[in-house]
Formats: C-alpha cells, sequence, structure tokens
C-alpha cells in the first residue's frame, strides 16, 4: 500500500505541535480585551506564570532538561570536569596584576603577588585539556572525557581554551549572578548553558563526569570540591580520578591529615584523590584509573 500524502494516512501527526499552535494562535489573534490580557496566553508562552514562586518546580526540570538532552543530541558520552579560582591570571597577565596593585597597600600587594604565583595553574589546565582533547577514546559512538569548566574565566577559561587548542569542543556550565558574568570566548557555542540554580549545574557538572579536576580556588571550588567527596564517601557516587592540583595551597586552607587524626573521616578517605602537579601527571592518572591505552599523545 502507498503512502498517502494527504491527513488521512495512518501514520500522520494528527496533532499539530506546540510551536506549529503558538504561530496560529499569533497569526489569528484579534486585538480584544480578552486576547491582550495576559491570562490568554498560551501557558508555555507565558514568562510571567512561568516565573512565579509556585512553578519552581517546573523550572528545575527545565533547568535539568535542557542541558541533559542538547548533550546527549551532541554526542556527549562523559566529560572530564574542572574545578578552579576565577581569579587566577594567565601567564601573560601576571605582571600586569602584579604592577596594578603596586600602588596598593601591603595587602593588596601580597594578593596580587600569590595570584600571579599561580598563574602556572592556568597553563597546567590549558595543556590538560589540550591533552584529553587530543587522546581521550570514542566508545559507543560517543567522545568521551569532554572537557566541561563552569564557563567564565581563569581556569574555567585555560580548560575551554585547551580543549579547542586541541580540536575539540567544549562544555560550559554558566550561572547567572548578580555581577556581570559570561561565558569565555573559548566555550563551543551550542554546548554553552546558563544557570539559574546551583543545585542543578551542579548536577550538571557530575552527571556524565568521569574525572574531576581540582585547581586552588575559593569557596566556589570549595564548595564543588567537599560535596564531590562527600558523594564519592558515602557510597552516592562510584569513585572517579578526583586530581587536586597544588598540594602546598590544599595542605594550607585544608588540613587533611588533622581531619583523619580527629576522627572525623577515615584515614582511607585521604586515597579519595590524588596529588597532581603536571598535566601529563593528571593524565596518568585518568588513564591508569580507566585501563585506558591512550597515554599522554607525542607529535
Amino acid at each position: 500500500m502507498s503512502e498517502r500524502s494527504d491527513d488521512r494516512g495512518l501514520t500522520d501527526r494528527k496533532f499539530y505541535k506546540a510551536k506549529q499552535e503558538a504561530a496560529f494562535s499569533e497569526a489569528a489573534i484579534m486585538r480584544t480585551p480578552q486576547t491582550q490580557h495576559p491570562a490568554y496566553r498560551l501557558a508555555f508562552q507565558d514568562p510571567d506564570f512561568l516565573l512565579r514562586e509556585d512553578l519552581r518546580p517546573i523550572r528545575f526540570q527545565l533547568e535539568l532538561l535542557k542541558p541533559e538532552m542538547l548533550l546527549e543530541e551532541a554526542g556527549v558520552g562523559s566529560t572530564l570536569v574542572f574545578y578552579g579560582s576565577a581569579r587566577i591570571p594567565a601567564p601573560d597577565q601576571a605582571e600586569a596584576l602584579v604592577a596594578a596593585a603596586a600602588a596598593g597597600d601591603e595587602g593588596a600587594q601580597a594578593v596580587a603577588r600569590s595570584l600571579a604565583d599561580k598563574a602556572k595553574y592556568y597553563d597546567e589546565a590549558r595543556r590538560l585539556a589540550k591533552l584529553a582533547s587530543e587522546c581521550a577514546p570514542i566508545e559507543q559512538g560517543k567522545r568521551q572525557f569532554v572537557v566541561c569548566s563552569g564557563g567564565g574565566p581563569s581556569i574555567m577559561e585555560a580548560a575551554n581554551r585547551g580543549a579547542l587548542e586541541g580540536g575539540a569542543e567544549s562544555v560550559g556550565l554558566n550561572i547567572v549572578l548578580p555581577h556581570e558574568q559570561a561565558p569565555n570566548r573559548f566555550v563551543t557555542p551550542y554546548l554553552s548553558f546558563n544557570f539559574h540554580y546551583f543545585a542543578l549545574r551542579k548536577m550538571h557538572f557530575l552527571i556524565r563526569a568521569r574525572a574531576v579536576a581540582v585547581f586552588p580556588g575559593g569557596f566556589g571550588t570549595l564548595d564543588e570540591l567537599m560535596e564531590l567527596l562527600t558523594l564519592i564517601q558515602t557510597g552516592k557516587m562510584k569513585p572517579i580520578p578526583i586530581l587536586l592540583f597544588g598540594k602546598q595551597f590544599w595542605d594550607r586552607v585544608i588540613n587533611f591529615e588533622a581531619l583523619a587524626e580527629e576522627g572525623t573521616i577515615n584515614r582511607d578517605d585521604l586515597n579519595l584523590f590524588s596529588w597532581c602537579e603536571t598535566a601529563e601527571e593528571a593524565w596518568q592518572c585518568i588513564t591508569d584509573f580507566y585501563d585506558l591505552d591512550c597515554g599522554v599523545c607525542t607529535d
């Protein structure tokens, strides 16, 4: 039996899609008090309605679904996530940062020097992202260890930049903040997402994560690291490589040994993460963990 070209075909869609219905509504609308009132808007086209406090559960769902669907469509199988400060300068900006603080007090100058000293981690994040992008495997038709950052500046920028230099796309998970924040220019545009809810953003960081590189950072980095460690420690998440860059920094801001000595964590919990100083060390940890034959690539 040949297929029918009219609306009587057995497999034809019998209901118009929402986008078509919306177009019908806009084309046929008559300007009357009734049609101009917000109550008449289609619910899914009514931002005032969608932004009501009572609709928060729906917005949760939307922020979970949109990135998930687009990442699936993009063939992203797993991610290598980068956490780290938004304040550490790129090496070519370090001297300018110190010079700009020269007119300030000693405290401001010390902070500038400290941040400038950490510029090396920008380069290590960039190199690790490039390594992963050049060497990561494709399994079941999906790209593995796709670089994923918070989409912002500094360490996040370095990660997305390194992926681009490695010839790969990368993900940026930005979040709306009271002060200005925009995606860095190295994020792949169609993999650049924006969130209202920190909780949903955190979920997307870890849903596909198969390794996490953590560089020196502040409250946000500490929050993300501790939540990740807690998820694995409590068995809510299976172990993955957690790569801590900058042992000197971390030993100064968190006394992990003291936590074990006080008995508030088990000594075995100190094995949940690995210390790294270079991109090559980190990538080796990842390939060893997953028993992958995709070591450091050479020209």
